[in-house]
């Protein structure tokens, strides 16, 4: 079962009808209302997921609200994804709620407009279990990846154009991910040396050409914030696992029904058709 984060007694007291979890942990009826809300827009062909007098104001009541939908979600919660905390103090960090792909060569994507949005990025496959209120090293996180992985965050963005959501909302609501897919598997050394990345994204007879830069310097850097970040917040991690830490060059807009080569030059390459 998956773990809620205490909220500040401060927090608690601004909100009615609290309600327990089987932890003995406290939530409010505005947070259960945020999550419900934030789910079934998950399934809408048009997703609208503002919150206004939901919408949450501090990261701990963000953070409950993503508790609340890892325990309530239908999806499997495959992993994480992170950048580390920005110069404005914000923090990037959401869980995975949503169907993992590996090396198929079709996905399911929710198009938008008619186009398939996705995030090349490399991810780490936990091959351990790091235990929430445990302090890790970089050596025992590194220990921990089992696997690092060419991969595509696939991205639908579910707030309405005219809606100014606050930095809290999106990362209640997931920080736009609808999926994820793994391509193949690449040498851990070469994967936590790749500042750069030249990425050439073919489709037909279109070719989009990259100069890649990880948000980070290193993938690896927003991974080893997170461990500590989840565990310190009580969060286990568990093997098998995926997380994922920032695109190379932004988001990618790819034709939907058309198989696509995505090359990391140097590194490894794969090819998905993305299907609605």
């Amino acid at each position: 079962m998956s773990e809620f984060n205490q909220t500040k007694q401060g927090d608690v007291q601004e909100h009615q009808d609290l309600h327990m979890n089987a932890d003995n942990q406290e939530y409010s009826q505005s947070q259960l209302d945020a999550a419900t809300h934030l789910l079934k827009q998950r399934q809408q062909a048009i997703p609208v997921s503002d919150l206004r007098n939901n919408a949450p104001k501090t990261l701990d009541d963000a953070f409950v609200i993503q508790q609340i939908m890892m325990a309530q979600t239908s999806s499997e919660h495959i992993g994480w994804k992170c950048l580390i905390p920005q110069q404005n103090g914000n923090v990037i960090v959401a869980p995975l709620l949503c169907q993992l792909a590996t090396e198929q060569q079709d996905c399911s994507i929710k198009s938008i407009k008619g186009y398939a949005l996705i995030e090349p990025e490399i991810a780490f496959v936990l091959a351990n279990d790091l235990s929430a209120g445990q302090t890790y090293s970089n050596a025992e996180i590194d220990d921990a990846v089992g696997e690092t992985r060419l991969a595509l965050e696939l991205i639908e963005p579910r707030f309405s154009k005219d809606y100014d959501a606050n930095h809290f909302e999106r990362l209640a609501d997931g920080l736009s991910n609808q999926g994820l897919y793994l391509g193949p598997v690449i040498d851990k050394p070469i994967a936590y040396k790749a500042a750069k990345i030249d990425i050439n994204i073919s489709q037909e007879k279109t070719e989009q050409v990259f100069a890649g830069v990880h948000p980070c310097e290193l993938p690896q850097n927003p991974l080893y914030w997170l461990v500590n970040h989840l565990t310190a917040r009580g969060i286990s991690l568990r093997a098998g696992q995926v997380i994922i830490t920032g695109s190379y060059c932004g988001v990618v807009k790819v034709a939907m029904n058309s198989p696509v080569n995505i090359n990391y030059q140097g590194i490894g390459q794969f090819s998905v058709n993305f299907t609605g």
